[in-house]
């Protein structure tokens, strides 16, 4: 049994493997509310699918399907819109070189999909959170998966209480960034991981939801607390001492699947751990395979979540145009080796715990939190000015664009007045719905 378990651990680490001669690029995924101008609600499903078509047919992308049911199309140039589980539109970018590819391809494709949203009464609307509806009102699409999760969620309790909220309401931009071998990878997650708190306190934007404000300055990461905690929150096993990716496979394997694919559909998975379904089977004669492990770690949503590549989660999204900020400094952090070093030994102190903890009071109060014994303001003006210059050194080098340096301009803003995203949010939420819509909608032309 010892062999055979020791076979199928490395068959599970596979994925985490870097492929030879993997460059550093980065990847852009920017969710958006879809809002009709009319009511104001969520779209429906009717409604997202007349964008999407009209996406088909002005940009020759192709459809892209969840069994009978359309629910993306894939654009030229490798960048795929998907739509949400609640209504929501995310664009992903396809891996690209600099941080200055990825945002000019983000920015054409949204703005294309604006265009077309706004011929069929839709407007899309950037932010943390579509703040005009309450869970009540989401227009869940008919994915097979959406009823499974649903119905995964409530039978946990209070611990996915607030899963409708996450998987229907809350928008983000997130990073996708490589790694290039097992050490390179677990020193990159260790950084991001501790990272993670004190830069989502430079994008707090979710200050009202369900068409009312909150008094906290993310809404969002509050969300996420009631989401299923085993498979969220702070990877505490990648800064544990010697921890390597053997680790990481052993943590997501002790949990269970949510769903699985069966049949060409999406079907609810038993509740038993994957390592122990590699063992005994699913109950119906079959056995995991690479696939359901893929499809396994896309069911897990830690502040950073390790695939084939890093993702960072745990930040709400900000305002257009600056979606790009956060791929900006993290590339700049995680990217140049010297930037790197510096990032890791200034927050190279801080535990598990303590980052949780963090999470908590940076959905609060921003960057008046702290984190240990810091306040997190004084370590965001570090990796702000840390990521300044790894950006720079890669400007030097040829390896980034110049005017990438410009995206961090409104996070320093951010920083050293203290004004977030989510006060601007707030005063022009007090201005009346028409002008939330028209300052964070993706403009039409």
């Amino acid at each position: 049994m010892a062999d055979t378990d020791t076979l199928r651990a490395l068959d599970l680490r596979r994925i985490f493997t870097a492929p030879p001669g993997r460059s550093e690029a980065i990847g852009l995924e920017v969710e958006v509310g879809l809002i009709d101008l009319e009511t104001r609600r969520n779209a429906t499903y009717p409604q997202a699918l007349a964008l999407l078509d009209g996406l088909v047919r002005a940009d020759a992308a192709i459809p892209v399907l969840d069994g009978a049911y359309t629910v993306g199309a894939a654009v030229p140039g490798g960048g795929t819109f998907t739509l949400e589980t609640g209504g929501a539109l995310e664009y992903s970018s396809a891996a690209l070189p600099t941080v200055a590819a990825a945002v000019a391809d983000v920015r054409e494709n949204l703005l294309d999909a604006a265009a077309v949203g706004a011929r069929h009464g839709l407007a899309l609307i950037t932010g943390g959170i579509v703040p005009f509806a309450a869970a009540q009102d989401i227009a869940w699409n008919p994915k097979p998966r959406v009823r499974v999760m649903r119905d995964y969620f409530r039978e946990l309790g209070p611990d996915g209480g607030h899963a409708d909220e996450v998987m229907g309401l809350i928008l983000s931009a997130q990073t996708t960034l490589d790694y290039v071998g097992d050490g390179d990878l677990m020193e990159k997650l260790r950084l991001l991981v501790r990272a993670a708190p004190v830069v989502a306190a430079l994008f707090v934007n979710s200050p009202v939801a369900a068409g009312a404000e909150t008094g906290v300055l993310s809404r969002r990461m509050q969300y996420w607390r009631r989401f299923d905690p085993r498979r969220c929150g702070v990877l505490s096993v990648a800064l544990d001492a010697g921890a390597g990716v053997d680790d990481l496979v052993d943590w997501a394997a002790r949990l269970p699947m949510i769903y699985r694919l069966v049949g060409g559909s999406h079907v609810a998975a038993p509740a038993i751990p994957f390592r122990r379904a590699m063992r005994e089977g699913f109950g119906d004669g079959s056995y995991p395979t690479e696939a359901d492990w893929e499809l396994h770690l896309s069911q897990v949503w830690p502040h950073v979540r390790v695939r084939r590549t890093l993702e960072t989660r745990l930040s709400d999204a900000p305002p257009w145009p600056w979606f790009g900020a956060g791929a900006a400094l993290w590339a700049g952090l995680v990217y140049d080796p010297g930037a790197r070093a510096a990032a890791g030994e200034l927050l190279g102190g801080l535990t598990a715990d303590e980052l949780d903890l963090a999470a908590v009071d940076v959905a609060v109060k921003g960057l008046r939190a702290t984190v240990g014994p810091y306040l997190v303001r004084d370590l965001a003006r570090g990796l702000l000015r840390l990521a300044r210059q790894g950006l720079s050194a890669r400007i030097a080098a040829g390896l980034e664009r110049p005017e990438t340096l410009a995206q961090l301009d409104p996070l320093d803003e951010v920083c050293e007045t203290a004004r977030t995203f989510a006060d601007r949010t707030l005063h022009t939420w007090q201005r009346g719905p028409e002008a939330f819509v028209r300052t964070f909608r993706v403009p039409t032309g």
